[in-house]
Order: C-alpha cells, then structure tokens, then sequence
C-alpha cells in the first residue's frame, strides 16, 4: 500500500488485491477506482482502469497506473499495455517505455 497524492481533501492509497488481480485506490476508505492486470511468464498486462463516478478528474487514475508501473519494475516485470488510458498515460511519460513491451525507450 502506498500514497500516490492527494485527492480531493484526503490522499489517495492504492493496494494491490493480488486474489481478484487488481490494484484499488482508495480514498476516504472508498474505492475511487480499480486497474485489473494479469501476470504470466515475467510480464504484467494492465487490462482495464475503471474510476467509479464522482472521483474522475482527481488523479485515481493516474495515480492507479503509477503504482501499476512502479510495482511492476520493483518485481522485474514487462508491461503490456492493453487498457487505452493505460496507453495514453505512457504516451505522456516516456520515461517508462524502458519496462513496456512494444515501445522503444527515451
């Protein structure tokens, strides 16, 4: 578990939920928003970031994938980005391209 920064009034904490393979961000004991992955042969595919209606705009989900990049190059593992905010994040940070498949590192 970790703070990724604040949301509104409160930081946001993100945990892994390895039995149900998602990461959940939590704010004021709520879960703000979820990013389903998978993990097979030394790779984690980041499948889907969901933000539950009345957190958008807050950074849960920036805040989701952060945690989901940060996590994966501590465990060594390659990404695949399959979920499209997941692409669109990396899009802006190039600095993560080292750990993804299919993209050239900056």
């Amino acid at each position: 578990m970790t703070d990724q920064g604040p949301g509104p009034g409160q930081p946001l904490i993100v945990r892994d939920d390895p039995g149900r393979q998602r990461y959940e961000a939590l704010l004021g004991g709520d879960v703000a928003g979820v990013l389903t992955y998978r993990v097979s042969h030394r790779r984690i595919a980041l499948i889907h970031t969901e933000v539950q209606l009345g957190f958008e705009g807050g950074g849960v989900g920036a805040g989701l994938v952060r945690f989901a990049l940060d996590e994966a190059r501590r465990r060594g593992l390659l990404v695949i980005a399959t979920c499209p905010y997941v692409k669109r994040y990396l899009e802006r940070h190039p600095e993560d391209h080292d750990i993804v498949v299919g993209m050239t590192p900056r």
